[in-house]
């Protein structure tokens, strides 16, 4: 499959708000159900326009043949105390998992990360979510904790979130 990682656009808003919606409705990887905390193309748009002047924020997306079918974020802060790390987040469409994208997101994310003075990347991932995990070990992550219970999924279950990160 031919994809391209890419810096989001102000002209993305409008996919990049019905792909949010899809992607909650076709997996409990993430932390909200379909339709939760909604973000429409307005919403999407201020967040690409401040992510692009935010020094330690990254807005990226995965599109292939013109349709996005994924997105990333790495957040920061410009509090000195926390102007070393970011949290980082991903979202792929299901029909898109197991072609790499998530792979080469990350990989585009640790390299604006060593370009930019982050020598901390964050991210939660829900302990089923056993691919996601093996990624990011592969990427040099590290389980730096567990919130044990933390989700309550369909099946009624609670379920564990697990804390990683990547120090440099």
């Amino acid at each position: 499959m031919n994809y391209m990682i890419r810096l989001a656009r102000a002209g993305d808003a409008q996919s990049l708000s019905a792909i949010r919606l899809q992607i909650d409705a076709e997996t409990e990887n993430l932390d909200r159900e379909a339709g939760e905390d909604f973000m429409d193309e307005q919403a999407f748009g201020d967040l690409i326009e401040a992510d692009s002047k935010a020094a330690h924020n990254l807005f990226l997306v995965a599109e292939t043949e013109g349709k996005l079918v994924g997105f990333s974020r790495c957040e920061g802060s410009t509090l000195n105390r926390s102007k070393h790390k970011v949290t980082f987040g991903i979202a792929i469409l299901k029909a898109y998992w197991g072609f790499g994208i998530g792979s080469e997101i990350l990989h585009h994310a640790i390299q604006w990360a060593d370009t930019h003075e982050i020598t901390k990347i964050t991210l939660n991932v829900l302990e089923t979510n056993k691919k996601a995990i093996l990624l990011y070990q592969k990427a040099g992550f590290e389980i730096e904790g567990c919130l044990k219970n933390d989700k309550r999924l369909a099946d009624g279950s609670y379920y564990s979130t697990i804390l990683m990160s990547r120090n440099t």
